[in-house]
């Protein structure tokens, strides 16, 4: 979830939303967002020595961004497709590699496993997430999936998800628009081969924030309401402008809700001068091993 919002002192002018749009490919009437856009490179967790994988570059606002130059500490260099995906062939050599948007600092770490640790009959799920975001990806790992992204078929509660990145040992995955808060059912194949279904409980976050006049110097507090569990859930907020506004506990801030049926998590924000800001609030990223 990102939250966009602008602040005006004296106007005191506060618009906040909640964007989560992912396309696997840009609509008819929709522009494609622009390269220059890209901040955010989803690669798969771990690869495989010699085999395909699929990453994906999104824009601030989540949308698959096409025409990005992604280069790998390797030397290697590739750019997303009409998708905003890119399809390349895993290096042979063992070990830890990173790549990175071209341009931008941040550094995105996968681990080149070999390929008798990827071997399997069948599709595995080795670690999942007990609690996923509906407008946010979440991570499977195992064995047997597709390296290209597409030949991979994952439902949730029934309905088709998309798959972001992957390898034979790690997807990424979006959940599909249409479906409610509560636990969910995965389910998971790949070249007709099929994982046994997967548990998982999907949590919608909603904003709740004071629109009035915000002055310069003023705290105010974002409320985010947790959906679809009572249990207590971690949340990471991460400061896009921290030239125009400040995060109370620095940035990233990491807290959890408090549970229960009022499944609250706040965060403080205060104004440092006019400007438009730019927050991110999501689910701290947890596998868990599964059963």
């Amino acid at each position: 979830m990102v939250l966009r919002g602008l602040i005006r002192t004296g106007v005191g002018l506060v618009v906040l939303c909640a964007v989560a749009q992912v396309f696997s490919s840009p609509p008819p009437a929709q522009q494609a967002p622009p390269a220059s856009g890209a901040r955010i490179l989803l690669l798969p967790r771990r690869i495989v020595s010699g085999e395909r994988a699929t990453l994906a570059v999104l824009d601030v606002n989540g949308r698959l961004t096409p025409g990005v130059t992604v280069s790998f500490s390797n030397g290697d260099k590739l750019t997303t497709n009409a998708t905003g995906r890119a399809l390349f062939v895993a290096p042979l050599d063992l070990g830890v590699m990173f790549a990175s948007i071209e341009g931008r600092p941040d550094r995105v770490k996968t681990v080149i496993f070999s390929p008798s640790e990827a071997t399997a009959s069948s599709v595995e799920i080795t670690s999942a997430p007990r609690v996923a975001s509906l407008t946010d990806r979440f991570e499977l790992l195992g064995r047997g999936f597709c390296g290209e992204a597409d030949a991979n078929q994952v439902t949730v509660a029934g309905q088709p998800a998309i798959v972001l990145a992957a390898s034979p040992v790690s997807l990424v995955v979006l959940p599909p628009m249409d479906v409610g808060a509560g636990p969910a059912s995965v389910e998971i194949s790949c070249a007709k081969h099929q994982a046994s279904p997967l548990a998982i409980t999907l949590v919608a976050l909603e904003l709740e924030a004071d629109s009035s006049t915000l002055k310069a110097g003023e705290h105010r507090a974002l409320t985010v309401r947790i959906r679809g569990t009572a249990a207590k859930i971690a949340l990471e907020a991460r400061n896009l402008s921290p030239d125009i506004a400040e995060l109370t506990g620095g940035n990233p801030v990491r807290l959890s809700s408090t549970g229960g049926a009022e499944n609250l998590a706040h965060f403080d924000l205060t104004a440092r001068k006019n400007g438009s800001f730019l927050i991110s609030i999501r689910l701290v990223p947890a596998l868990a091993h599964s059963q």
